[in-house]
């Protein structure tokens, strides 16, 4: 059985995002910056490794959205603070 999807999401830091995903490429995920958009390709032949792929990525998205909002957050801080 060949499993494939593609998971897009949508940030304003979508190509920062993007690059701090794009190690984990390679086996069942592909990542890219397309229009504004990170892009997932998930391909696989097990229900079961999928799944695991896919819950690993979100996970890593989701980190990832936070540290980025962090240093943005960070830098406007300093920037409004004079440093």
């Amino acid at each position: 059985m060949k499993i494939s999807g593609e998971i897009r999401s949508k940030n304003l830091r979508a190509d920062d995002i993007e690059k701090s995903l794009s190690p984990d490429n390679g086996g069942f995920i592909e990542t890219s910056f397309e229009e504004g958009c990170i892009v997932a390709r998930v391909n696989g032949e097990s229900l079961r490794s999928v799944i695991a792929t896919v819950d690993d990525y979100l996970m890593n998205l989701s980190v990832a959205e936070r540290l980025i909002e962090t240093i943005c957050e960070e830098n406007t801080l300093k920037n409004t603070s004079g440093e």
